[in-house]
């Protein structure tokens, strides 16, 4: 088994991307045991967005002797051959085919990251086709197996700043399309784990920090650039990619009958303007805020992760300093802005 996840044993700064992907998939030291006792294979479906080759690597990694499926259509150039360096089988497949995911190989244990966000008020149908009948499609083939499905911290009513957030009790109350059809992707995975059984968890993600993307990385590049940073939204739960993987790796040893909701982020709720004036001086220079805090925005409480695993290995002002090292060297990025500030529900 290859080198797990400590604290005190993470590099000063991340070279490039290839010792990026290789942190951002290296187990946490708790995940080896949980994988070891949940019986069976892994299959990660919509393996070819930003997070699943690290997750599904670090399934590998973490459970070397199980067999660890990717599958997705693979438009991406080069991913399946990178998945099968690491060991990962590759699976073409378009989910919105019946027959194609009917074909899938039996797999007691099931990552659901398929979805639909960026785009969806340009065509809404498709969006809704991605996040509730592809659900729809795979339940029913899934029936006997455990299902994790990647949810998103936007099925929440807006909270008050003051409060701490809402946990997993508060029912979805959805503002715009994508985060109604994300809505609607819970309570299709719900109504068939009713129906036959099937456990599973519903992931309510928060946001996950890559060096290449993510809402440090937006807030960083503005700073850098002396982009005006909307401050309206004037908190998020960050939280590192690698620590976020594994947790949601670790819910297929906490899976409930029925399935439920389980809120992954950071134990604080990050201020915005601390983090720009944290980058201005790290990058020489004054960050430029538009727009006033607002007293509420999409802030929920991640207490019962933290009860099931700890708290994540990778913190805040480490995050911190590696984005302000890698933005300064000019880095690559996917210049995929987060839109983390969008308060109407529009992506």
């Amino acid at each position: 088994m290859s080198a797990t996840l400590h604290a005190d044993r993470l590099p000063s700064t991340i070279k490039d991307e290839d010792a990026l992907e290789e942190l951002l998939s290296r187990p946490t030291a708790w995940l080896p045991a949980l994988l070891e006792k949940t019986p069976g294979d892994i299959m990660v479906l919509g393996v070819g967005g930003k997070v699943g080759p690290t997750l599904a690597r670090m399934a590998k990694r973490a459970a070397p002797e199980k067999r660890v499926i990717g599958v997705a259509r693979f438009s991406e150039p080069g991913l399946r051959e990178r998945l099968e360096s690491w060991g990962i089988d590759a699976i073409s497949c378009d989910l919105l085919d019946r027959d194609s995911v009917a074909a899938l190989p039996d797999v007691p244990n099931i990552v659901y990251m398929a979805g639909k966000k960026f785009g969806t008020d340009e065509d809404p149908s498709f969006s809704w086709a991605m996040n509730t009948h592809v659900p729809a499609l795979v339940a029913e083939r899934f029936r006997s197996s455990r299902i994790v499905a990647f949810s998103t911290l936007c099925v929440y009513p807006f909270a008050p700043i003051v409060g701490g957030g809402w946990d997993e009790t508060v029912e979805p109350g959805p503002t715009g399309d994508y985060a109604t059809s994300c809505a609607g992707r819970e309570r299709i995975f719900s109504f068939f784990s009713r129906r036959h059984g099937t456990p599973g968890r519903l992931i309510r993600l928060n946001y996950a920090i890559d060096m290449r993307y993510g809402v440090l990385h937006d807030i960083a590049t503005w700073v850098r650039d002396g982009t005006p940073i909307p401050i309206t939204t004037a908190y998020a739960s960050v939280i590192w990619q690698g620590d976020s993987n594994a947790q949601i790796l670790g819910a297929l040893a906490h899976c409930t009958t029925p399935t439920t909701p389980l809120n992954v982020g950071g134990p604080e709720h990050m201020s915005v303007r601390l983090v720009a004036n944290e980058f201005g001086r790290r990058l020489g220079r004054d960050p430029v805020f538009s727009g006033e805090e607002a007293q509420t925005g999409w802030y929920n409480t991640t207490l019962a992760a933290q009860r099931l695993y700890g708290y994540p290995t990778v913190s805040l002002a480490q995050m911190i300093d590696w984005v302000a090292d890698w933005i300064a060297r000019d880095m690559p990025s996917h210049h995929k802005p987060t839109h983390y500030e969008e308060r109407a529900g529009q992506f």
